[in-house]
């Protein structure tokens, strides 16, 4: 970071957080380091429902996402992906726009990979774990990813689920602001530090709560892990 975006964060967040902040920067230097806070929503708002009329919001297929991202690399969705997670049962709910994929959402139930090699993320199997969210860079500023998560949200409650699950990196602050705009609140922090080739990590109390915890993936028999990026 430059000195004026520094002076910028911290007239924003205040100098402590920024001091965190620039300390986690740091490490990750020289080695892996994350905090993943951990975020919980179990209650529908109705104000993020509604969008315009001209967006259809659905479950899509693989078939319908090969179609819709085939050539466009910003999607992030390559055809081992797309065969992997929906082997392992996920779930995407999308809007488009005719035939343009406007927004996408990820929502599973079984243990996920994140984006640091070999770490699977667990999670109380009451709630869905929500990941992988995006909206076209044309489609941004209408709250599409709000929305969909929300819809989401009400179709798994309907369906017996608890809740979505998700995280979002400790210094996140753009995104963290999002959820927490969103309605989600915090369940506590799971640490993953990577050390002479091999990670550490450890859930709070609160995370151990919906045992939202990181284990590494060779502990987990058969499951099918695809290069995902974090929620």
């Amino acid at each position: 970071m430059h000195l004026d975006d520094i002076r910028r964060q911290i007239k924003r967040l205040g100098l402590i957080t920024t001091l965190k902040d620039l300390t986690l920067r740091g490490l990750n230097r020289f080695h892996l380091a994350k905090v993943l806070k951990g975020v919980r929503i179990d209650q529908v708002d109705p104000e993020f429902l509604r969008c315009e009329q001209k967006y259809q919001w659905l479950s899509l297929s693989e078939e319908a996402l090969r179609e819709l991202t085939q050539g466009h690399p910003e999607y992030e969705m390559s055809e081992k992906f797309l065969r992997q997670t929906f082997a392992k049962g996920d779930e995407c709910f999308g809007f488009l726009d005719g035939d343009i994929l406007a927004s996408y959402g990820w929502y599973s139930s079984q243990p996920t990979a994140i984006d640091a090699p070999g770490m699977v993320l667990h999670f109380d199997p009451r709630h869905v774990y929500m990941y992988k969210g995006f909206t076209h860079v044309k489609y941004r500023g209408q709250r599409l990813h709000a929305i969909g998560m929300t819809r989401a949200l009400e179709a798994y409650l309907a369906q017996g689920y608890q809740g979505l699950l998700s995280y979002v990196e400790w210094n996140n602050f753009a995104s963290l602001s999002s959820c927490y705009r969103m309605g989600y609140k915090d369940i506590g922090n799971v640490y993953l530090v990577r050390l002479f080739g091999h990670n550490f990590t450890f859930a709070d109390r609160g995370c151990a709560k919906y045992g939202f915890r990181l284990e590494h993936a060779g502990a987990v028999p058969n499951l099918q892990t695809p290069p995902i990026k974090a929620s």
